[in-house]
């Protein structure tokens, strides 16, 4: 985006002020590249932050008021500062900066009255994280306007997450915060989510690209079964644990749940977790030795067990799957995000991918009555300044 013609934008929404500096700022979306629905389960992720992603501008006023409002959104909400601050469902985008808001004046901030306009190009519902971009993006402006210029940015997504797990109600873990709060270019992070402890893996694909597929199926993640997943989850570990201690279900073994989990649904959704997380570090095993084959292959493993094992990717995602592998130059092809619609991720050959689009698209229309949209991946930096 144009910075200059954000500014502008602003000022069309706001009014101009030659007295007030406009302040801008970028906090990406995230891809994560394998390793789906294991941060809440204690293992490792392998996600990246995008170039796509949500802008926002702030500037100071001069009174108690926060006004809040979207280039992508009819939503507008005015918070006074001096007033308790509840969640209200009609509000809907608006929520996720005023959980923040809360929160840092739980924490003892002195906010300031400002006006902030966000304008993002990250498809909303999409699974490329919308929610934890704009709780990042908040949170890292509203920081930054105290003067807190040098922020911990691994304290920064401990933060938001909390804010959407108390305020937003969304049981979610640690890796779409942590992504896209300390997101580096041309590299994914290799995150144990159980520690925090994060390594930067150079993302380089030689002749092939990541494309994004969105199947334009939105899922609202507070509303899907990502929190029973969650508790099925939980299950699992109290069993294992009347038995033998253990921190995480990615602690646990195969043997483990074959001897103390006898109902079938919960160990399929354990067997998934295990071996995901066993992918996770085969796959980054793999791109370290240059091998883009075998790393997509675990793609497509990873896909199968999200399909049958952990039942979470639906008519949509398996369609667009399964159409991306017969497209043009796509060597893998898997769901990412918590799955319930949204997007799908493809390794598909540079020279090829007009052809992969064009013939994907047709496919995938035709089996779901769905048009669905292609982004070549640009793997960014995470939240920062940008004015």
């Amino acid at each position: 985006m144009n910075i200059l013609q954000f500014k502008d934008r602003f000022n069309k929404e706001y009014g101009s002020n030659n007295k007030q500096s406009i302040h801008c700022f970028f906090s990406p979306g995230r891809v994560n590249l394998i390793g789906e629905h294991i941060d809440y389960n204690g293992g490792y992720v392998f996600p990246a932050a995008l170039s796509l992603g949500i802008y926002g501008a702030l500037r100071f006023r001069s009174d108690n008021l926060i006004q809040l409002k979207s280039t992508n959104a009819s939503t507008s909400v005015s918070i006074d500062l001096k007033e308790l601050i509840v969640f209200k469902q009609e509000e809907r985008w608006a929520n996720y900066p005023k959980g923040v808001i809360k929160q840092l004046l739980d924490k003892g901030y002195l906010l300031k009255g400002c006006d902030i306009l966000v304008s993002g190009n990250l498809p909303d519902g999409a699974g490329l994280s919308s929610s934890a971009a704009l709780l990042v993006l908040i949170t890292f402006m509203l920081r930054y306007a105290c003067g807190e210029t040098t922020i911990d940015k691994v304290e920064l997504a401990k933060f938001c997450q909390q804010v959407e797990n108390q305020f937003m109600g969304v049981n979610c873990g640690i890796m779409d915060q942590f992504s896209v709060a300390m997101g580096r270019q041309d590299h994914a992070i290799l995150l144990d989510c159980d520690t925090l402890q994060y390594k930067y893996i150079p993302f380089v694909l030689g002749v092939y690209s990541l494309v994004i597929m969105n199947t334009n199926k939105k899922r609202e993640l507070a509303e899907s079964k990502y929190n029973q997943r969650r508790c099925e989850c939980e299950a699992v570990l109290r069993m294992i644990r009347e038995h033998r201690q253990v921190a995480s279900l990615c602690q646990v073994s195969f043997e483990d749940v074959e001897k103390y989990v006898k109902d079938d649904v919960l160990q399929r959704r354990a067997r998934h977790v295990i071996s995901e997380n066993q992918r996770v570090l085969l796959a980054v095993e793999l791109l370290g030795q240059g091998d883009i084959a075998g790393f997509a292959n675990l793609m497509i493993q990873s896909h199968l067990s999200l399909k049958d094992d952990y039942e979470v990717t639906g008519l949509e995602l398996d369609a667009m799957v399964e159409c991306a592998l017969k497209g043009a130059g796509c060597i893998g092809a898997r769901m990412t995000g918590a799955g319930f619609g949204g997007c799908a991720i493809a390794l598909v050959a540079t020279d090829q991918l007009e052809l992969f689009t064009v013939s994907v698209s047709k496919n995938y229309e035709q089996k779901t009555g769905l048009k669905p949209d292609f982004y070549v991946a640009n793997i960014s930096d995470g939240v920062k300044a940008v004015d």
